[in-house]
């Protein structure tokens, strides 16, 4: 079926009080596991491209761009393509003309004000070209820049430390005045985590939710138990991303595969397994977070 917008996706599950599921991708596996299952679930998914990805890349945004854009129409949900935490403008600049209908401009790491001068910047141009527009206000964590680096400007604050959570007086603020279609908010959860014990604080969710019309973005939910992210979705949240959970799929399969297979040689015999662990973690997110599952 024809690509579809995420602030369509993302819309659409805001007025159900649901939400629409968004994966990162890095190889053709994962674009090809996360539309299989998401089919397999029945449910609209987000495709995002991370700029840490385009890196691994070679820089180069198109070749993963136009694989995402061709599997998403053959698709048999509706399928959005996302370009995930953005710093680079010129990175930015190159959404537009490879398919993206919405990017996660990430300003996050600067004072508040730097932040949101930069995302004022990014959100007129990111309009002016037709595209939807997320920041990020307070610290996720655990978000690593180019080739692994922690960010550098400031560093990366624990997901509990006094000062990494968002306020909601100050979200409501930064949203009127950057001008942007939808908020990733720090409510506890931690990028890249490896095993899923995030505890995230419901609390102030509802505050955030009370005091915000856009939609909220949970980020860092490969660590969200099921139950939490169920919570997260009642509470207000209205796109969850993830990541690590289909690299932590993906690898594990690949290396039982290997152990077991020594003698191995053929790629496709071990990207097989790996994008078939991959597809079944999809189909599982789908469902809890578009509400599938009890």
């Amino acid at each position: 079926m024809p690509l579809v917008t995420t602030g369509e996706l993302v819309g659409r599950a805001a007025a159900a009080r649901s939400a629409v599921a968004a994966f990162n991708i890095i190889t053709l596996e994962h674009v090809e596991a996360v539309v299989t299952g998401a089919e397999s679930a029945n449910a609209p998914v987000v495709l995002q491209v991370s700029e840490n990805a385009v890196t691994f890349r070679y820089g180069r945004l198109l070749p993963l761009a136009r694989a995402a854009v061709a599997a998403a129409e053959s698709a048999l949900v509706p399928v959005a393509l996302h370009l995930d935490h953005v710093r680079s403008d010129r990175l930015l600049r190159e959404a537009a003309d490879a398919g993206f209908s919405s990017v996660m401009y990430d300003a996050s790491h600067l004072p508040y004000a730097d932040n949101l001068a930069a995302t004022r910047a990014a959100a007129d141009w990111a309009h002016a070209q037709g595209l939807w527009i997320e920041a990020e206000l307070g610290q996720v964590g655990g978000k690593a820049g180019p080739q692994g680096r922690q960010h550098e400007a400031r560093p990366p604050l624990d997901a509990h430390a006094p000062g990494a959570r968002t306020d909601p007086s100050e979200a409501r603020a930064f949203v009127a005045d950057s001008g942007v279609d939808a908020l990733a908010v720090a409510v506890g959860s931690v990028h890249a985590m490896t095993t899923r014990t995030a505890a995230l604080d419901h609390e102030l969710l509802k505050r955030l939710d009370g005091a915000l019309t856009v939609p909220l973005v949970l980020h860092g939910s490969s660590g969200v138990p099921d139950d939490e992210l169920r919570a997260a979705v009642v509470g207000g949240i209205t796109k969850v991303n993830v990541g690590t959970a289909l690299n932590l799929a993906m690898t594990g399969a690949i290396r039982d595969f290997l152990a077991a297979h020594p003698e191995a040689v053929d790629s496709r015999r071990y990207l097989s397994v790996g994008r078939e662990a991959m597809a079944r973690a999809v189909q599982s997110i789908v469902k809890v977070v578009a509400g599938r599952e009890p």
